[in-house]
Parts: C-alpha cells; sequence; structure tokens
C-alpha cells in the first residue's frame, strides 16, 4: 500500500467576485449600472461560489441591476442570452464561456452595440472582447504535473486522466499543462483519458470503467476536485482507494470543498 502523500499546493488565485474591475464595481450614486452576466452553468461548487460571489458583487445595495442567466453547459443558450443582453442596452456582459469557439458574430453585435464584454475564468479564440480575467490554468496544470513527478510519484506510475467538458478553454490549458510538468520524469505513463464535464456523478461513471480495464492504477488526475472525489468514491467501492492517490484543481475552503478533501486524506493535492 502507498504512503498517502497530502499536499495543498496554493497558486494565482481565482477571482470569484468582479470588483477588482474598477469601470464595472463602482456605480455613481443616482446611476444604476446593469450587468448582464451568462455564467455557464452549475456543474461544481467552484461555480455555485462564483455565481454567489458575483450576485453578491453586483448587488441593489451596491448600485447595480444583474441580470442573470445559467446556460446549463450549452453555447446556443449562451448565444441567447449574450443576444438578449443587448437587446436590453445592458452596460456590461460578463461571460463565462462555454467553449473556445463560435464567439465572433454575437461578439462583434455587442461591440457594434457599445457594450464591452469581460471574460471569466475560461478564454475564447478571437479578440472580440474587452477584457480576461482568470487563473493561468497551464501553469495551474504544470505545478500539478511536476509535484506528481518529483513528490507523488518520484518513481513513476500509472496514471488515468479525468478531463472537463470538452472543449473549454481551462480544462485544455490544465491537460496541456499537467502533461508538460510530468516529462521531467519519464517513468510516468498516462494509461487512460476521458471527459467527465466537470462533474461528479458522471467522474464515478468514468472512474469506473478506468478501474475495470486498469488492474495497475497508480494515481486519478482530475481537473477539479469535484471529479478526484468522484474518482476517489469510484475507487473506494472498487475497494482500491488505499493504493491510489487522487489530485484535483480549485480547492475551495468550503465544508466539502477541495481544501477540506485534501485534509482528511482523500485528496493528495488541489490548488487554490
Amino acid at each position: 500500500m502507498k504512503k498517502k502523500i497530502v499536499s495543498a499546493l496554493l497558486t494565482a488565485p481565482m477571482v470569484c467576485g468582479m470588483s477588482v474591475v474598477p469601470a464595472v464595481g463602482v456605480a455613481a450614486a443616482d446611476d444604476t449600472i446593469t450587468v448582464g452576466f451568462s455564467q455557464v452553468g452549475a456543474e461544481s461548487d467552484w461555480r455555485t461560489a462564483n455565481t454567489e460571489s458575483m450576485k453578491s458583487t453586483f448587488s441593489e445595495e451596491n448600485g447595480h441591476n444583474l441580470i442573470f442567466d445559467d446556460a446549463q453547459q450549452k453555447q446556443e443558450n449562451q448565444l441567447t442570452a449574450i443576444r438578449n443582453f443587448i437587446q436590453q442596452e445592458v452596460d456590461y456582459i460578463l461571460l463565462a464561456p462555454v467553449t473556445e469557439t463560435g464567439w465572433d458574430t454575437v461578439l462583434q453585435e455587442a461591440k457594434d452595440a457599445g457594450i464591452p464584454v469581460i471574460l471569466l475564468d475560461r478564454k475564447i479564440d478571437g479578440d472580440k472582447y474587452t477584457q480576461f480575467i482568470g487563473a493561468d490554468n497551464v501553469d495551474m496544470g504544470r505545478i500539478a504535473g511536476e509535484y506528481i513527478a518529483d513528490t507523488l510519484l518520484p518513481d513513476g506510475g500509472k496514471v488515468c486522466a479525468i478531463n472537463g467538458l470538452e472543449g473549454t478553454s481551462g480544462g485544455i490549458d490544465r491537460d496541456n499543462g499537467f502533461r508538460e510538468g510530468i516529462k521531467k520524469n519519464d517513468k510516468i505513463e498516462i494509461v487512460a483519458v476521458n471527459n467527465a464535464d466537470w462533474l461528479r456523478e458522471k467522474a464515478i461513471t468514468v472512474a469506473e470503467e478506468m478501474l475495470q480495464t486498469n488492474d495497475e492504477i497508480d494515481l486519478f488526475l482530475a481537473l477539479n476536485d469535484p471529479m478526484a472525489e468522484g474518482a476517489y468514491i469510484a475507487a473506494k467501492n472498487a475497494g482500491r482507494e488505499g493504493d491510489i492517490l487522487f489530485v484535483g484543481f480549485d480547492g475551495l475552503p468550503t465544508p466539502d470543498g477541495g481544501i477540506r478533501s485534501v485534509m482528511d486524506g482523500r485528496l493528495s493535492m488541489t490548488q487554490v
């Protein structure tokens, strides 16, 4: 049985609130700022916390009118929401995009209407937006990969990777960074990769399949903490959790977040 190595890595903080944007965060006493916010969905605790932070920041008490839309992880819903925001002549549009591509036309419409568009958390192809606020996901993935290569699996091992929703920039960047980070240890082998759409329940199913087809797994790398928890649950159900390490991302300081998972020994690493 492997000795569990427990560590929480703290990297550049992810911005949940938007008060750091002066043009949006400060309203004149007699003038309400209207903000349209298209959220990708509520697929994780991090995303839910992000939404609640935005609602708290852009409150009536702070001089704002927030028009919120939950896209339920569908780009077509976000395209409709953005066009509705334009019709309502909002002052700003905040967008956490579902995918990287397919935004040029609608963002040009916002630009033509004189409405700044601020991307949150995820990037897109092209430059038809005003500002991006988010973490360096490539660096986060690299840090995870290097920590696995140096500390968790210094003698090498077999890794199963659980990715997020296909086509999302954060997932692509974290995966690329992770693969770069583990290159320093050529004894580490990625034996299986699949998507779980950032969802804990789907990650349980994905991990179950990986456990059934791989007799030897040394570590599960999941691109967020809920999916890492899902992998842990699947391994525990199979009686194999004691032989496998689990790595996640996001590190929410909530009762069921990644930091608590590390403290309780289910995850060996997360990042804030």
